[in-house]
């Protein structure tokens, strides 16, 4: 058994997948920010400093490798104190190469204060790139998605 559509009622699944998919996006877009927020406003600060550099190839995946997959990439390791006083140290959840920080780079460290093994270095990248990745991937799906239904409004035949 095959179903086909066609016609005005492909336009209208077409609009619905990429308004839903879109809408996904964005939702997950916002929650990302709102973690985002709430790190920030219970975030204690530190003065670290990048005490080294971590090198590795393995990027986390294995399928659909491409050319320069096997660049290495630079975590920084930080070291900070924390308000309790004890030295502590951990690598930052972003990797690039080149790297972003250089080894003996002042950062600023943003951690909890019930987990201070949970902290991040205060940068854009490392709390607002997945808010920006998803919400603005989900705008741009709803924004093709109301494309698509103002194009086929137009191409509707008017019955007058």
């Amino acid at each position: 058994m095959r179903v086909r559509v066609r016609g005005q009622a492909a336009h209208r699944w077409i609009v619905f997948g990429l308004t839903a998919f879109g809408g996904l996006f964005l939702v997950l877009g916002l929650v990302f920010a709102g973690v985002s927020v709430s790190y920030l406003t219970d975030a204690e600060r530190a003065r670290g400093t990048v005490v080294d550099l971590e090198w590795r190839t393995d990027h986390g995946h294995s399928a659909g490798r491409r050319r320069g997959d096997d660049d290495p990439v630079a975590y920084a390791v930080v070291a900070f104190t924390s308000a309790d006083g004890t030295r502590r140290t951990f690598e930052d959840s972003g990797g690039s190469n080149p790297p972003a920080y250089e080894k003996g780079e002042q950062v600023e460290v943003l951690y909890r204060a019930d987990s201070p093994e949970d902290a991040r270095i205060n940068g854009f990248f490392s709390l607002w790139l997945l808010p920006l990745i998803f919400g603005g991937a989900g705008l741009l799906i709803m924004i093709a998605g109301a494309v698509v239904a103002v194009v086929a409004r137009r191409r509707r035949p008017r019955v007058r």
